[in-house]
C-alpha cells in the first residue's frame, strides 16, 4: 500500500467543532476507522442515523429502511415513505444571501433566503399553469446563474424533473440529450459572456425547440443585454413568468421518485440519460457536505462549475445546510487571471471548489493567490474532475494558503457524489484522497473480481447506497444501467477508475479504467504518466494513451507546450528521464509528439479514448460531447512521424 508524507493536520479544535465529530461521538465511536467500518456494516443504521442528525423531514414515514441489503441496483431505500427535495433546500429563513453571483465582467447579484423562497413559489406556479406536473420534464439551457437555482428548486417542489446542460452546447448535443427526456418546458439563455466574448444563443434556442416536438413553453432568460427573442417566437420572458403572490408549496413525493436526470458525458455514443431521487440524493449530500465537507449556515460555498456538470448538483445543495452558494460565470482566467481569488476575497468565501485542471493551470500561469490575496477566510479547498497530481498538493500549500484543509474528491456524476472525500477530522496526505466516504463500501478489486490489500486496480462498490440511480430513462427491462456498472463483477458497482487504497485509509486515482495503458502486459494509469509531465514547466498539459504497435502496445504521449517553446530531442529525452525517474521505464512513451491542443469534454475532462480512437483510424462515437471537437484532427497519422 503506498503512503505519502502528511501535509496539513487540522487543528484538535476545528476538529473537535466538525459536525462529523459531533455525529462520530453521537454514534459511539472515538475514531474515523471505526466509524467508516460501521457506516459500511450497518448501512440501514448509518443512514438512519444521517436522517436524524440532518432532521429529515418526512411527510411519510418508511416501512423500511432498506429492503433488498444485497442488491444495489434495487435496495428498496426507505420503502413507503414520502419526502420532497426542494423542502429541505428551501426550509431556512431571513435576509441571509442564499445566492450571490458574480459574473467574469464584473457584474454581481445576490438574493436572500427568504426572496429566493418567494421568487421559487411564483416560478413554480408559473410552471404549473404551463401544465408542468408530478413527473414532467423541465429542460435548462442556462449558464451558471440563480435563475438555474431558482427553476431548479420550484421544478423539483411540483415533483417534476429537472436537467439541464450548459449553453456552450450545439443544436445536436442538447437534441441528443433533452431529446431523450422530452421536456415540456425549456428554460433557455439568450445568450453568455466567455472570455471577454458575447455568445449570442438565441439560434441554438430556436434550433432546440424545432426539434422537439414535446417542448410547449420556451422562457428565455435576458443573461446579456439587447438580445431579445425575434418577436414571431412565442418565448415568455423570464421576467413575465411567475405569479405574483403565490404560495410556496411542496409536493411530497416517494423516496426514489425522479429528481434530476443527468447525462454521461457521450463521447462513445448518445449520452446516457441517468435518473437520480429526491431521497437518494439528499442523504447523499447531506452526508458529503455536512459530514465530510463540514459545511453549515456560516459558510459560503463556491464550486467552479457549469449546469452541465454534477458539481452544480451538489453546489445547490448546500442550500440545505443554510449555507450561502456563490454562483460564477465565466472563463476562470478571464482579464488579469484573477477573476476567482478576487471574488474568494471579496465575498469571504470558506470552501473554494474547482477542478485539477485549473489547479495546473493557475501554476502553470506563475500566479501565485495567496500572495496578492486575503484568502484568510478560506478553510477548504476541493478539487475534482481528475486525479490531483502531488505537485499540486505542493502548490496549494505554498502559493495558496499554507493553513487550508485540500480535499481532492472522486466520484462521478453516477452517484451524484463521492466515492472518496473530504475529513475535517484527517490530515492531508500529499497526492491522497483523504479517506473513502461514510456508507461506501469501496474496495479494490483484481482482474478476477479478489479484492485486493494493496497495489491497483479496479474500484469497485460492494454494498448499497441511497444515491445509486434510480434507472436510467427509457431502459425499462434496466439493461443498459446493469450493463454500465454491473456486468464486469456481477452484483458489485465497477466505476470505471483505476485506483489503489492507501496504507492510511486514503485513495490514489491512477485514471479511467478503459484509458489504461497495456505495454507489455503491465497496466499503467494515465494519471501516473500525468502526474510526472507536470513537473515540466515547458509543458501546459498532456495525454497519454496506448497504440496498438508490433503485436503490443507502445505509449504515445501528446503534448501542449508552453508559447515560444520547441520540442526537440532536448525536451524529450528529459520529459522520458522524468517520468521514468518518479514512475517506472514501463511508464516511458515510446512516442512524444506536440499538438497545439487537447480535445475535452464540456465538463473539462480529457478524452483518451477519443484520441486513441483517431490514433487508430477509427471513427469517433459524438464529437458533439466535446467542447473543442476540431482538435482531434492533430492526432491522426503519428506512426508516419520521424520522432521515436
Amino acid at each position: 500500500m503506498t503512503d505519502n508524507p502528511i501535509i496539513w493536520k487540522p487543528a484538535a479544535s476545528r476538529a473537535e467543532a466538525s459536525a462529523m465529530n459531533r455525529f462520530m461521538r453521537r454514534n459511539g465511536f472515538d475514531n474515523y476507522g471505526d466509524l467508516y467500518r460501521w457506516s459500511i456494516d450497518d448501512i440501514a443504521g448509518f443512514w438512519e442515523a444521517v436522517c436524524d442528525f440532518f432532521d429529515v423531514r418526512f411527510d411519510k414515514q418508511a416501512d423500511d429502511t432498506i429492503c433488498r441489503p444485497g442488491n444495489i441496483m434495487d435496495a428498496g431505500w426507505f420503502s413507503g415513505s414520502e419526502l420532497n427535495f426542494a423542502s429541505h433546500l428551501l426550509r431556512y429563513s431571513g435576509d441571509q444571501a442564499a445566492i450571490i453571483f458574480c459574473g467574469e465582467d464584473g457584474s454581481r447579484s445576490e438574493i436572500s433566503r427568504d426572496e429566493l423562497r418567494v421568487k421559487v413559489g411564483e416560478v413554480a406556479a408559473a410552471l404549473r399553469n404551463a401544465g408542468v406536473a408530478r413527473g414532467d420534464r423541465v429542460a435548462a439551457f442556462l449558464p451558471n446563474c440563480p435563475e438555474a437555482i431558482i427553476a431548479m428548486l420550484a421544478t423539483t417542489s411540483l415533483g417534476a424533473i429537472w436537467s439541464s446542460c450548459s449553453p456552450d452546447f450545439g443544436v445536436n448535443g442538447v437534441v441528443d440529450r433533452f431529446g431523450q427526456i422530452e421536456p415540456k418546458v425549456l428554460v433557455a439563455t439568450n445568450g453568455y459572456l466567455y472570455n471577454g466574448k458575447r455568445i449570442d444563443s438565441l439560434p441554438v434556442v430556436y434550433g432546440i425547440v424545432e426539434a422537439i416536438p414535446s417542448i410547449e413553453t420556451t422562457v428565455v432568460v435576458p443573461f446579456i443585454a439587447d438580445n431579445a427573442p425575434d418577436e414571431s417566437t412565442t418565448a415568455v420572458p423570464w421576467d413575465a413568468f411567475g405569479v405574483a403572490g403565490a404560495e410556496l408549496t411542496f409536493l411530497p413525493v416517494e423516496f426514489n421518485h425522479p429528481l434530476y436526470i443527468m447525462y454521461s458525458s457521450g463521447t462513445t455514443g448518445v449520452p446516457k440519460c441517468i435518473v437520480h431521487g429526491h431521497g437518494g440524493t439528499l442523504l447523499k449530500h447531506l452526508n458529503e457536505l455536512g459530514l465530510h465537507t463540514d459545511v453549515s449556515e456560516s459558510d459560503r460555498v463556491f464550486y467552479f462549475t457549469t449546469c452541465g456538470w454534477m458539481m452544480w448538483n451538489w453546489l445547490a445543495s448546500n442550500l440545505a445546510l443554510g449555507a450561502t452558494i456563490m454562483l460564477f460565470d465565466g472563463a476562470p482566467f478571464a482579464g488579469d487571471g484573477r477573476a476567482l481569488w478576487k471574488m474568494a476575497e471579496r465575498e469571504r468565501v470558506t470552501v473554494f471548489g474547482t477542478s485539477a485542471k485549473y489547479l495546473s493551470a493557475l501554476e502553470k500561469s506563475g500566479l501565485r493567490p495567496g500572495d496578492e490575496f486575503d484568502l484568510s477566510s478560506v478553510r477548504s479547498i476541493l478539487s475534482t474532475g481528475s486525479p490531483l497530481a502531488p505537485e499540486s498538493f505542493d502548490f496549494v500549500y505554498s502559493a495558496i494558503s499554507a493553513d487550508v484543509q485540500l480535499g481532492s474528491i472522486a466520484g462521478g456524476t453516477d452517484l451524484l457524489g463521492c466515492f472518496a472525500a473530504a475529513n475535517p477530522l484527517l490530515p492531508v496526505r500529499r497526492g491522497e484522497l483523504q479517506c473513502l466516504g461514510l456508507g461506501m463500501a469501496v474496495q479494490i478489486f483484481d482482474e478476477d473480481g479478489q479484492a485486493l490489500a494493496e497495489g491497483k486496480g479496479e474500484l469497485v462498490c460492494t454494498r448499497p447506497f441511497p444515491s445509486a440511480p434510480v434507472c436510467f430513462w427509457n431502459d425499462e427491462d434496466h439493461e443498459r444501467y446493469r450493463s454500465a456498472y454491473f456486468e464486469r463483477f456481477p452484483g458489485v458497482w465497477a466505476h470505471g477508475d483505476f485506483a489503489e487504497l492507501t496504507s492510511s485509509g486514503g485513495m490514489i486515482i491512477h485514471g479511467r479504467s478503459d484509458a489504461v495503458l497495456n505495454p507489455g502486459g503491465v497496466r499503467i494509469g494515465t494519471a501516473e504518466i500525468y502526474r510526472q509531465v507536470e513537473k515540466l514547466d515547458e509543458i501546459l498539459e498532456s495525454i497519454a494513451i496506448g497504440q496498438r504497435w508490433d503485436d503490443d502496445v507502445r505509449v504515445v504521449l501528446f503534448v501542449v507546450l508552453r508559447p515560444g517553446v520547441e520540442l526537440d530531442d532536448e525536451l524529450r529525452t528529459r520529459t522520458r528521464s522524468v517520468i521514468r525517474a518518479g514512475a517506472t521505464p514501463r511508464h516511458v512513451p515510446a512516442k512524444i509528439v506536440a499538438v497545439p491542443e487537447i480535445p475535452r469534454t464540456k465538463s473539462g475532462k480529457i478524452v483518451e479514448l477519443a484520441v486513441r480512437s483517431v490514433v487508430h483510424g477509427e471513427p469517433v462515437a459524438n464529437t458533439e460531447a466535446l467542447a473543442n471537437p476540431d482538435a482531434l484532427k492533430h492526432f491522426g497519422g503519428i506512426a508516419e512521424l520521424a520522432e521515436a
